[in-house]
């Protein structure tokens, strides 16, 4: 079950300098569903793979709102996220209570980010087993953010995290010089484009499987599922819905959608030999 003798605990360092409990977790949001987030000047936007554990079940929510301003997209474990986002709506609701203005993005990242770390660090608890997208707007603008299960977070113009995500990755490297000047519709354009290089061939985007969640300038925090979704799905092509058969799992550094942050170490991080944990979104 465990790799080595250094896994069976958050706590304890490998020689190597590495923690194999977080690096473990950060296999859980490789295998989450795979979610899309890109930020203009006026506008941040997400998309998101849902996913059904079988044909009997109904698709599971992956963008979640926070508050009026905010929301976030989520890959991994769906009962750690839940428990993420009522904490920050919770940060959202205190401060408005005490101080009559939403709560900065940045500031609740950097306190979800404290919130994060106690749990890489103490014996009793185990690292969060999910990534977030996070976008808003606030008097800076807007902001797009992701988090790892490390406790980093990141400040982005654009990412895009959960299986298969290198290939959305690459796009958005692709085309990131144009994210700055897009309008609403050219953004959700593109990030549907790169949500469909994550599918199998044989899979296409429609309004069953994508949820958007969309927030700017005078616009609140909004989510768009099913008939909804229907009229960002037509700004693309029926061919360009089709996906171009994404490898099924990359092997690069930082595959997690971050930068490489775990201490290096002569061995790659490998992925643990458990079963899958109930709850955790790996059906294709």
């Amino acid at each position: 079950m465990f790799r080595n003798q250094y896994d069976s605990d958050v706590t304890v360092w490998s020689p190597a300098g590495r923690l194999h409990q977080v690096e473990y977790a950060m296999e859980a949001v490789k295998q989450g569903s795979a979610t899309v987030g890109i930020k203009s000047n006026t506008h941040a936007v997400i998309v998101a793979l849902k996913r059904a554990a079988s044909d009997l079940a109904a698709h599971q929510k992956k963008i979640i709102p926070v508050d009026e301003h905010m929301g976030v997209s989520i890959s991994g474990l769906t009962a750690d996220a839940r428990l993420m986002v009522r904490w920050m709506r919770m940060e959202c609701l205190n401060h408005k209570y005490a101080d009559d203005v939403p709560l900065p993005v940045g500031r609740l990242m950097a306190q979800l980010g404290n919130k994060m770390q106690m749990s890489t660090q103490r014996y009793d608890r185990r690292p969060y087993g999910v990534g977030l997208l996070v976008i808003g707007y606030d008097t800076q603008g807007p902001h797009l953010y992701q988090t790892c299960p490390s406790a980093n977070f990141y400040d982005c113009k654009a990412m895009a995290i959960g299986a298969r995500s290198q290939s959305a990755r690459t796009y958005l490297e692709k085309h990131l010089d144009t994210f700055s000047s897009s309008n609403l519709q050219e953004l959700v354009a593109h990030a549907l484009r790169a949500l469909r290089d994550t599918l199998p061939a044989e899979m296409e985007l429609n309004n069953k499987n994508v949820s958007i969640g969309v927030v700017g300038k005078k616009t609140e925090f909004a989510v768009y599922d099913d008939d909804n979704v229907d009229q960002y799905l037509n700004l693309l092509d029926p061919a360009e819905r089709r996906g171009r058969g994404a490898p099924a799992q990359g092997t690069g550094e930082g595959e997690d959608g971050a930068p490489p942050d775990a201490p290096g170490g002569d061995e790659p991080a490998a992925r643990p030999a458990d079963p899958v944990v109930e709850g955790m979104d790996t059906s294709d």
